[in-house]
């Protein structure tokens, strides 16, 4: 991540902060969801499953997309993350049309959110001690 120019840890840092939005958002809007059944036997429920699947579609772009503007190796420091699957469903979702399969996407939200989640927060955490080292390093030339 050092060979990052202020730029790319800018856009770094930002992708970062709305993936860690969505996965809040996620965990909120799921508190008290017991079963998938939840969201398919009623109207507003299949509106919340589309606005999870929106959200879910999102970290998989913001991924990929750092993955294409920094580059993989950043992930790296997270191995116990499946990153490529992250980026898989986000494919599934958008190219999937009606094949979605609801009991995958309550598994993820259930289960997949807090570690997810605690690796941003390193990611975030690293991006940053890296943007305050750059602005010492710019302030001391």
């Amino acid at each position: 991540m050092e060979s990052l120019s202020s730029n790319h840890l800018e856009i770094l840092h930002e992708t970062l902060q709305q993936i860690e939005w969505c996965i809040l958002h996620l965990q909120e809007w799921n508190e008290g969801l017991q079963s998938r059944d939840e969201w398919v036997h009623t109207s507003s429920g299949m509106q919340k499953l589309a606005a999870n699947c929106m959200l879910i579609e999102t970290i998989g772009e913001s991924v990929k997309k750092i993955e294409q503007r920094v580059g993989k190796e950043i992930f790296d420091q997270r191995p116990e993350i499946p990153w490529r699957a992250v980026m898989s469903m986000r494919n599934h979702i958008a190219h999937g049309y009606f094949e979605l399969d609801d009991a995958y996407v309550f598994s993820v939200i259930k289960n997949d959110l807090d570690p997810l989640l605690e690796a941003i927060r390193y990611l975030l955490d690293e991006t940053e001690k890296q943007m305050i080292e750059r602005q010492v390093d710019e302030q001391n030339l």
